[in-house]
């Protein structure tokens, strides 16, 4: 019978629960068990594809087009699987799905209530996935109102399908009083306390902290969160979050869990990620700057390459500074990302980078508008294309090089109307991405994107890798539209439409992200 594993938060949000339900799930894979899962995010917005980056982190798409939570992303890298629509479920969805059953007469002249047709729902979405164990995030904090019909429903189960078939894991913060120089339970004790009350009793109390908790308060959240010693974890704020797998195996929650679930493991716990970083600086040239999350799969595909975390530099503030002041900054560091985005704010410090990248022959990679920016700057510095722009920023500019793709320009909906999920294209013989990719030609990438390159209007700005003239943008990856752009004789001037970054697994990263680091420390 399939088994769930159920994850809550207490205290406070962004204390790690994505992070410790991919980790779980991945001890219990090491051990060879088929595991799947399931986050659910309690507002309102349909998916989070229509967010700011600033106030909810990255967008994180998956193969079949979805646009979803970020944690997804944690679920693809940590546990080696591909995810999708179906991982990931909202409230906006749940009762998007009940209103439009309503107009359409499926209630049969029912009134139409919270519990019973919203609780059926959930339970419906939590019962599709399928695997042997799957693991359930609920997202937000105990308490939160929007949360409370998810763990309704999520305690209806417990009794539909068997308490003995679930466990249940708190994720809470216990806070450092500096004045006082002591660890305080009393949130921890207050939000179990409100997970009871919803009829669910925690089986494990994961502890998070700044650093480690002593073993006299591990023994109080025991005690008042009425749970055994040995299913109270910490888990200390750690340099590496893929650690955090290490950190729970060695705290024995396989076993744990296996127990309470009857659960067969087999095979032995063999979890490699990195553990040093080569001394490379690389600088983000970002614009969402509200939150670290903001460009999370990008930060995560490069420390899977085993480089030091990259520094996020504000590309408004290179719109302020001249040619020289720019080189000052950006030489101090060995290579440049631009990463995707939306609207006018900033591009023209993005542009600028570019130039630098350009001029030094310093390795850049632009992923999306990223690669936009380096057509743009192209067009404009190489070619005398003084007005050069996309029709995004500039609607009046003589030379629209980036345009709305021609099936977007009669829609006026926002949420999912981009060109988006997995997508084949053809990478050029002779060019670098072949070489990147080992000779592969057809390639499989995820995009997110509404604006493309004009190539029908503005086709003589580039050549192919069969026929290169001496500093000319080729481009090296074409299908219905431009894939990829490069400079041959540059170290590494590579631009792609495609967001690479969501397909970077631990052990495993996107080859892409591994050529740049690898040109960067050979140059060095």
């Amino acid at each position: 019978m399939k088994k769930y594993i159920v994850v809550t938060g207490g205290v406070l949000s962004g204390i790690g629960k994505g992070i410790v339900s991919a980790s779980t799930g991945r001890v219990l894979k090491e051990y060879g068990i088929n595991i799947n899962s399931l986050k659910i995010d309690p507002y309102l917005n349909v998916d989070p594809g229509t967010m700011n980056p600033n106030q909810h982190g990255e967008v994180y798409v998956t193969d079949d087009g979805y646009e979803a939570d970020l944690d997804l992303g944690h679920y693809e890298r940590f546990l080696g699987k591909t995810m999708g629509r179906e991982n990931n479920v909202t409230a906006g969805q749940i009762y998007r799905t009940i209103i439009d059953g309503e107009r359409k007469g499926e209630f049969l002249g029912a009134t139409v209530q919270i519990v019973p047709h919203v609780t059926d729902k959930i339970k419906e979405r939590i019962r599709k996935i399928e695997a042997d164990v799957v693991m359930v995030e609920i997202g937000g904090t105990v308490g939160d109102i929007e949360g409370e019909i998810f763990l309704e429903a999520v305690r209806q189960l417990t009794v539909e399908e068997g308490l003995d078939n679930f466990f249940f894991i708190h994720v809470t913060y216990v806070p450092y009083l500096r004045v006082t120089n002591e660890f305080k339970t009393k949130p921890t004790q207050q939000s179990v306390q409100l997970l009871r009350r919803i009829g669910i009793h925690p089986n494990m109390i994961i502890v998070r902290s700044e650093k480690e908790v002593d073993s006299e308060v591990m023994d109080k959240i025991s005690l008042f969160g009425g749970v055994p010693h040995e299913m109270v974890i910490n888990l200390p704020d750690s340099n590496n979050v893929y650690s955090v797998p290490e950190m729970l195996h060695n705290n024995g929650i396989h076993n744990l869990i296996s127990k309470k679930l009857n659960l067969k493991l087999s095979g032995i716990f063999n979890w490699k990620y990195p553990t040093s970083f080569k001394n490379v600086k690389i600088a983000l040239i970002g614009k969402y700057l509200g939150t670290d999350d903001a460009y999370k799969s990008i930060l995560e595909s490069l420390t899977l390459c085993g480089v030091k975390r990259p520094e996020v530099l504000d590309s408004e503030d290179l719109e302020e500074m001249t040619e020289e002041q720019v080189s000052n900054l950006l030489s101090k560091y060995d290579g440049l990302i631009i990463p995707g985005g939306f609207g006018k704010r900033g591009i023209e410090g993005k542009i600028k980078a570019c130039s630098y990248a350009r001029k030094n022959d310093i390795p850049i990679l632009g992923i999306c508008l990223g690669m936009q920016v380096m057509v743009i700057e192209y067009a404009r510095n190489v070619l005398g294309m003084k007005d050069a722009n996309s029709v995004e920023f500039d609607k009046n500019t003589s030379f629209p090089v980036i345009d709305i793709m021609e099936k977007q320009k009669k829609v006026l909906k926002m949420g999912g109307t981009m060109r988006l999920g997995s997508q084949r294209a053809i990478i050029m013989k002779g060019s670098r991405l072949m070489d990147i990719y080992d000779g592969k030609r057809e390639i499989y990438e995820r995009h997110r994107h509404r604006y493309e390159v004009n190539y029908e209007k503005f086709k003589e700005m580039f050549s192919f890798p069969d026929n290169i003239k001496e500093d000319t943008l080729v481009i090296s990856a074409k299908e219905d539209f431009v894939e990829a752009v490069e400079l041959p004789e540059k170290l590494f001037y590579v631009g792609i439409q495609y967001h690479p970054e969501f397909k970077s697994q631990v052990g495993n990263p996107h080859p892409l992200f591994k050529n740049l680091v690898e040109t960067i420390t050979g140059n060095k």
